[in-house]
Parts: C-alpha cells; structure tokens; sequence
C-alpha cells in the first residue's frame, strides 16, 4: 500500500494545475466511488428494487438525454483537445444509459461489455485527463465522440417512437461504425511504437489506449459474428432509449 501512495504522490507531482479546480479532477476517490456505486447499482441494487415494479417508460426523459448527449459529443468533436476534461466528464452522463436499463427492466442488456466499458473507461480517462490532458488521447476522444453524435441520434428518434422508425434505416450499420472506430484509435495510437524519439508524458497512457481499441475491438466482433453471422439477431422490439437492442452495444 505504500508503495501505491508513493507512485500516487509521484504522479500527483505532474498533474496538470489547469484541471484540478474543475468537478471530480481533485482526487480520484470521488469518481472511484461513483463507478463503483454505479456497478453495484446496476448488477445488484436496481435489478433487486425493480423486481416486483412495473417498468418505467422514460420515452420524455430518454429525448431529451439523447439528444443532448448528441449536442454535447458534437461541441467535444468541435473543441477536440480543449475539452479532454469535458468528454472525461461526458463518460459519467452515459452511466444514465444503463440505469434507463434497469429502470425499463431491460436487464438483459446489461453485458459484460456494457458495464466494462461505462465503468472502466472513465476511470483510466481521469488519470489520462490529470496528468496528460490532450496530446494523443484527443484523437481518441474526436473519434469517439463522432460515434457517439450517431449513436445518440439513433437512440432519440428511436425514443420518439413509431413516427421516427420509417427514416432508423441505418441501424444495421452501427455496429460497423464503432468496429471502424477501435480500428482507427489502435492505428493512430501505434504510430508512437515506430516513433524514434517521443517525450510523451506517460507512455502507459499510450499502453492503455492501444489496449483499449484492440479488446473492444475483439468484443464488438464477437457481437457482430453472433448477431449476423450465425444470424443470431437481438430482438427488433425496442430495448433501451426506444432503440433495438442491436443498436445499444457501444463503446464509448
């Protein structure tokens, strides 16, 4: 444990000064204590106080967090490096979407992949956004946060109900759009192997992020085959946010 607060302290020493003031950048046990808040909520808490409850329907409220989830990707990609702190804090709004889940009593599609990607992803982004804010990570953040103009767009006509499906076409191609994704983030974020020299702050959030493009990468093709390959579709009926449950698997 000491040894932890020692690398702690000597991490701290580098922090970036300009993102200390800003909401849950002082320490790392406040968004700690929410991912895992958010875990327990999800895989145990909310399934328990939904089991004997009708579920909600939500449809005002999921339009109005979609879309504005749609106008805040498209002001992240618009000020890319200025806002490495706000796409941070945009990873603790999406938490929403899986409580939507249990509040729908939607349960089955609470993944593996859904909750490993809402509550490990920010958790590495807040180290990432203290002590290297910007640099190679914005690349990461622009092309997650074009995917996520999609997707959330989706997910608020979806919400609008039977009036929006006639113009939904495109679903099928969302699960290619974020395969897309990984693979650009991964490609860009190997050009630091073959660099020469390159006084990147910490190369372990270089590591983290070729880690992260390539897993979910894997796991988003394992999707795919099940779904289309071995024709194994997920239900056509609407599953969270008012949008087919195909169309709920994200990254990002």
């Amino acid at each position: 444990m000491e040894a932890v607060m020692n690398l702690y302290q000597e991490m701290m020493k580098h922090a970036d000064p300009r993102v200390q003031g800003y909401p849950l950048m002082k320490s790392p046990l406040l968004m700690t204590s929410i991912l895992l808040t958010y875990v327990y909520f999800v895989l145990s808490l909310g399934p328990r106080i939904m089991a004997n409850r009708k579920p909600f329907q939500l449809r005002g409220f999921m339009i109005a967090y979609n879309f504005s989830l749609v106008a805040l990707s498209l002001y992240i990609v618009y000020e890319m490096v200025r806002v490495a702190w706000l796409f941070f804090f945009s990873k603790f709004i999406e938490l929403i979407d899986t409580v939507i889940f249990i509040l729908r009593k939607k349960d089955g599609q609470v993944t593996f992949l859904h909750v490993f990607h809402h509550s490990v992803l920010p958790w590495s982004w807040w180290w990432g956004v203290k002590i290297a804010p910007g640099g190679m990570g914005s690349f990461h953040a622009m092309v997650n946060s074009s995917v996520h103009v999609i997707m959330y767009l989706y997910y608020g006509l979806s919400a609008l109900g039977p009036v929006a499906q006639p113009y939904l076409w495109w679903k099928k191609h969302m699960t290619a759009i974020q395969l897309l994704q990984f693979v650009l983030v991964s490609l860009h974020i190997s050009q630091y192997y073959f660099l020469p020299s390159c006084n990147y702050q910490y190369p372990v959030i270089i590591h983290l992020i070729w880690m992260y493009g390539t897993i979910f990468f894997i796991l988003f093709s394992n999707f795919w085959y099940h779904s289309y390959t071995k024709g194994k579709r997920l239900p056509r009926v609407p599953q969270q946010n008012g949008a087919p449950s195909i169309a709920k698997v994200k990254a990002n």
